[in-house]
């Protein structure tokens, strides 16, 4: 018997117990559509957060701390000529002053909410990666003519105009005991929410003093690859100008958000794969159901494997009609949960990015749709395996008197 008159014995056996065959497909058809569709949320989850997140990845801070050494000498001020030094590195693409101060913000005579005010220049939004929902960002003339605007984190609009972004725009609040202008309100990160953002030249005037001091340093890399010497070349910078030369009595810390936006990125593929295994239970499910589909087929046509042995059918005709069977029903199985699988990662790509704005677009993975095909065929050849090799061993006279 040749592999077409094989197939064709193969899909007559099939069509002659319809529903049994469409029920022993639908673990195979569920175990792929969910592999496909869960490696599709999975790159659209990444590829969300890459977007989120990406800008950060070029990220470094420089915060003012005190040397680990018993008896160091007291640490110095981060300034103004620092920031200025740091714009020079060859690996620095920008680099922004953070002066911050705890302060009550309050609306009226009676609605008040303690928060902190953060005094930074035009590049704080792109080097922190932040964005507005309302309004905009002061400018340079603001900060060189002390212009008393601010813009209101989330929490402070949340709690002195009970999330009303469109009633803080334009209106004046009190820091402190001076009256601002509220020009932009920003949109939550998470971090810096509990913040009013002013020019770093009016946050000095008018609520934190100082003349050139700084709280810290947001600087960003020219590119990722870029990172590691931008840490090592502010450091070496910072050194030489705070007259350090022992690790330990360095009077400041330089971080890198690479690192961590790097370990959240493994531990969301570590999370993809463990998703994907768990949905791949189910072919393993479905693999048993079609080995079992197949050992019930063998009992119930021993007499036809018995006649078909009688007249001569050698035991390879045997094993490969039953073998073609169970790659069938797993072939079938798998192109239709593959079909299902792409349909429903296409819909989601459309619907979830609006539904969940910080989502990214699920897409339709070539590598996992062609996996879970070769598994779900794989299965198919291991779990007809057994029922063909039964069959084929069967004894012709043992099999005609089977009842």
């Amino acid at each position: 018997m040749n592999a077409k008159e094989a197939l064709s014995l193969a899909l007559r056996s099939l069509r002659a117990n319809k529903l049994r065959s469409i029920l022993t497909m639908i673990g195979i058809i569920i175990g792929v559509t969910a592999v496909v569709v869960l490696v599709g949320l999975g790159n659209g989850m990444k590829s969300g957060f890459s977007k989120a997140f990406g800008e950060l990845a070029t990220a470094v801070f420089v915060n003012k701390s005190q040397g680990a050494v018993p008896g160091a000498v007291p640490a110095k001020d981060l300034k103004d000529s620092d920031v200025v030094a740091l714009r020079k590195l060859p690996s620095i693409r920008s680099a922004t002053p953070l002066l911050q101060g705890s302060t009550v913000f309050q609306r009226g005579t009676g609605i008040q909410f303690r928060g902190q005010i953060t005094g930074s220049t035009t590049e704080f939004l792109g080097v922190n990666n932040r964005e507005l929902i309302l309004g905009s960002m002061f400018t340079e003339d603001d900060e060189k003519v002390r212009r008393k605007v601010v813009l209101l984190g989330p929490n402070v609009v949340t709690k002195l105009y009970n999330g009303d972004a469109g009633a803080a725009l334009g209106s004046n609040i009190r820091i402190a005991k001076t009256t601002f202008s509220v020009i932009g309100v920003l949109k939550s990160d998470g971090h810096f929410d509990d913040i009013g953002l002013m020019p770093l030249s009016t946050a000095r005037a008018y609520l934190l003093g100082g003349d050139d001091t700084v709280t810290s340093i947001a600087a960003k890399a020219t590119s990722v690859d870029q990172v590691p010497a931008a840490v090592d070349d502010i450091t070496r910078l910072l050194s030489d100008r705070h007259h350090i030369d022992e690790v330990a009595k360095r009077d400041f810390t330089v971080t890198a958000l690479q690192e961590q936006l790097d370990k959240i990125n493994q531990f969301m593929s570590f999370l993809s794969l463990f998703i994907v295994a768990i949905a791949a239970i189910s072919l393993v499910v479905g693999g048993i159901g079609v080995a079992n589909i197949m050992l019930v087929s063998v009992t119930e046509r021993t007499r036809e494997i018995g006649i078909r042995k009688a007249i001569g059918a050698p035991r390879r005709a045997i094993m490969k009609q039953f073998l073609l069977e169970s790659t069938v029903l797993a072939g079938i199985g798998g192109v239709v949960g593959a079909l299902l699988g792409v349909t429903i990662t296409l819909v989601a790509g459309r619907t979830l990015p609006e539904m969940i704005p910080n989502f990214g677009a699920p897409t339709v993975s070539v590598a996992a749709i062609a996996i879970a095909m070769g598994v779900s065929l794989g299965i198919g050849v291991v779990a007809g395996g057994y029922p063909a090799l039964r069959a084929s061993r069967m004894r012709p006279i043992e099999a005609l008197r089977y009842q």
